[in-house]
């Protein structure tokens, strides 16, 4: 188990890297990062989901939770392959280099993409290939194919679409995959690229001896491939529309809670179901990842459910969820033995959560932003830290940067314990924070990439609650500074974290 000692890691996002192209993606950069995390001795790299975005660019409303973001496939291959060329990627060539501008993106990657389509169709070294990938994947590919077919032929929703195909009926299914053909393969062409593209790049992480942590978005989006093909395991009306959505309570982030719309699954469903679709999830990613970072754990002990059309989440009530059976089910049928899982237990945490917690053994969370707030005996403090089977943060994606949180965001007490804490004057306090999440005693150490490069709140990546303007930083062309790594390998070493201290 990769947590069951003392390493460190860095988080990032892929679409963060630095590229050519208008987004990071799975080429050269992608490759750099890792060697840039073997210099700086890390053993983890923490990435984001790395589905296709939805509503407001986020990875965390995908309309799919099996497939890959066709945005972070690199196109330099597709150059040595000669599926594309130079005058194919002007326009991406053109688009800005500090941020991603999703709006010109979208259409730019995606008519690069058309394009290498319809070159590969004279291919026969692809597709073969290609044929295999669709064998392999068919339990989610399928689905997910004719899902975006029929997104780009109908649009809307697919609770818009005509009554057959909203509720599947085999025959209507069957007329659109035929009329849908040429559409359906070239998704499958995207999929196949993004899925080659990502087994190269793990393969280079494993020989530098940095492993990868995936992430489990607990709710899908109610417009994706997976609520459209298992309708009966969610919360719906007649007509497919949410009786009830997903969101949090009144908290740190927001003082109306957040309302995230995510249909409610009905947990009786998926357990007469042998919970058939969470173990196909996880086992899914447990291809692509070594670990698996499970967003808002807390719902599967009780989720906040909001009455559909609700303004604000400040309606809502707590309603049970599977509790350990669904962690048991997986772990069965995965072969028996704690599944590699992260914990992502911060909120509104009970009791009951904490027993839920203590059960499946997981480690949970502990973010060092949220340690200064009240008193010495807060549970986000180092040395309050009992058990060493817990992943410490500087701070997570939904977080300041460690120095824009001091600098604009933390309150006049916080500023004040956290400099008498650290027994420094705050000027170099992401490093500050860095060393002392380094140095605690939990068995995993996390730090976002923008305070290993000592950014500030430009360099914020998602402010919960905000409709716009999150998912789009990156790290500037030259911008992994080697005397951060350097200055990152001193402390992982001198905390006995690096790997050759195992």
């Amino acid at each position: 188990m990769l947590l069951d000692r003392r390493r460190s890691g860095v988080l990032l996002h892929p679409t963060s890297l630095p590229s050519r192209y208008g987004i990071g993606d799975l080429g050269p950069a992608a490759l750099e990062f890792v060697d840039y995390l073997a210099q700086a001795r890390q053993a983890l790299w923490q990435v984001l989901p790395l589905c296709p975005t939805g509503f407001g660019d986020s990875p965390y409303a995908s309309p799919s939770a099996f497939a890959g973001n066709p945005l972070l496939v690199a196109l330099e291959p597709l150059l040595d392959a000669g599926l594309l060329d130079a005058d194919d990627l002007a326009g991406l060539a053109a688009l800005p280099t500090e941020r991603v501008d999703f709006g010109a993106l979208l259409p730019l990657k995606r008519a690069a993409l058309e394009t290498a389509f319809a070159r590969a169709h004279d291919r026969d070294d692809l597709r073969g290939a290609i044929d295999q990938f669709r064998t392999r994947h068919a339990a989610w590919l399928a689905d997910y194919a004719l899902f975006s077919a029929l997104k780009d032929d109908l649009g809307g929703a697919w609770t818009d679409w005509d009554a057959p195909l909203r509720s599947r009926e085999p025959a209507a299914l069957q007329a659109a995959r035929d009329r849908l053909r040429d559409r359906l393969d070239f998704y499958v062409f995207s999929q196949f690229l993004f899925f080659e593209q990502w087994v190269t790049l793990r393969s280079h992480a494993r020989n530098r001896g940095v492993a990868i942590v995936g992430d489990i978005p607990i709710f899908v989006a109610h417009d994706s491939a997976d609520v459209w093909a298992n309708q009966s395991l969610f919360k719906l009306d007649e007509h497919g529309h949410p009786t009830s959505v997903a969101g949090v309570p009144p908290d740190y982030f927001s003082a109306t809670g957040q309302l995230w719309g995510n249909p409610l699954y009905d947990w009786d469903a998926v357990a007469r179901d042998g919970y058939a679709w969470w173990i196909a999830r996880f086992r899914h990613l447990l291809e692509l990842v070594d670990l698996v970072r499970i967003d808002h754990f807390r719902g599967f002990e009780a989720a906040w459910e909001v009455p559909a059309g609700a303004e604000t989440a400040v309606t809502g009530r707590w309603v049970k969820g599977p509790g350990v059976a669904v962690f048991h089910a997986i772990a069965d049928a995965l072969g028996g033995g704690q599944p590699p899982v992260v914990a992502e237990d911060l909120g509104l945490i009970t009791d009951e959560v904490r027993a839920l917690l203590g059960t499946t053994g997981f480690p949970g969370m502990k973010v060092l932003q949220f340690a200064f707030g009240d008193t010495p005996q807060n549970p986000y403090l180092p040395d309050n830290y009992a058990d060493p089977n817990c992943v410490v943060y500087t701070g997570t994606h939904d977080n300041d940067t460690t120095r824009g949180w001091f600098e604009n965001t933390a309150s006049t007490a916080e500023r004040e314990f956290v400099t008498r804490y650290l027994g420094t004057d705050g000027s170099h306090i992401a490093e500050d924070m860095m060393r002392l999440a380094l140095a605690s005693a939990a068995n995993t150490a996390i730090v976002p990439l923008q305070d290993v490069l000592n950014l500030g709140s430009e360099a914020r990546m998602n402010t919960p609650g905000a409709p716009e303007g999150n998912w789009t930083w990156r790290v500037r062309p030259g911008g992994l500074d080697p005397e951060r790594a350097r200055c990152l390998a001193e402390m992982t070493s001198v905390y006995g974290r690096s790997q050759t201290d195992q």
